[in-house]
């Protein structure tokens, strides 16, 4: 795929909404189809990029700046970059859809409640204790997305159907070839009605390890430290 076309599919949403799981989903349905993809993962990011860089506002659309910066990089080159980080805050993910361009939006759409309940860390247990400070959902405001290219419903949808939808949407709109999910998954909206009717919960399982490049990224974003 030579003349491959490289765009970013960012996943934002409140910690524990289930964006790394759909990620590495989303990942292995698009390079099971051929396409070049890396993943993008907030935590990693966060331990691999933004060593240093705190939880206020600024460090935060810092933060969100660094992995625009990357995913544009790897874009540029025809890969398919998939980023999966909270991005808590409308004006940084709009400043990366200006850098990037190809960006596709994908609103992880998840209660609070639902992912304080999956949350096997106690993250959320502890912010509202008050021991996290400036935890988002919680403590720090998280700014919804007003016109995301696609909203999945964690709380309503199996990981599955989730990555079919976000397939559909990047078929509709060009960035990839129609051929319909592979293994078995359905991009039928009625099942997931159908849960949201029954409003069914489901526990994700833990997010798998990516970013390969990471380690390469990092010298690119020494740079942006000044």
């Amino acid at each position: 795929m030579g003349d491959q076309r490289g765009f970013v599919v960012w996943l934002t949403g409140l910690s524990g909404a289930g964006k790394s799981t759909i990620a590495a989903g989303l990942a292995k349905e698009l390079q099971s189809r051929g396409y070049p993809v890396e993943v993008l993962d907030g935590d990693e990011v966060r331990q691999r990029l933004s060593k240093g860089l705190g939880f206020s506002r600024a460090d935060r659309n810092t933060n969100v700046e660094r992995i625009a910066y990357v995913a544009k990089l790897l874009a540029k080159h025809g890969v398919v970059v998939i980023t999966a980080a909270i991005s808590p805050y409308r004006e940084a993910r709009e400043r990366a859809r200006h850098e990037i361009g190809d960006f596709v939006e994908v609103y992880v759409n998840c209660p609070l409640e639902v992912c304080a309940a999956r949350d096997v860390k106690g993250l959320y247990k502890k912010a509202i204790a008050g021991e996290i400070p400036a935890f988002t959902g919680v403590s720090d405001p998280y700014e919804a997305p007003e016109r995301p290219e696609i909203t999945v419903f964690t709380d309503q949808e199996t990981p599955a159907e989730s990555v079919a939808r976000i397939v559909q949407q990047l078929e509709a709109m060009h960035y990839i070839r129609g051929g319909g999910c592979r293994g078995g998954v359905s991009s039928s909206y009625a099942a997931v009605q159908a849960r949201q009717r029954q409003a069914s919960i489901e526990t994700w399982p833990a997010r798998s390890h990516r970013g390969r490049l990471l380690t390469l990224a990092e010298a690119c974003c020494i740079m942006l430290e000044s």
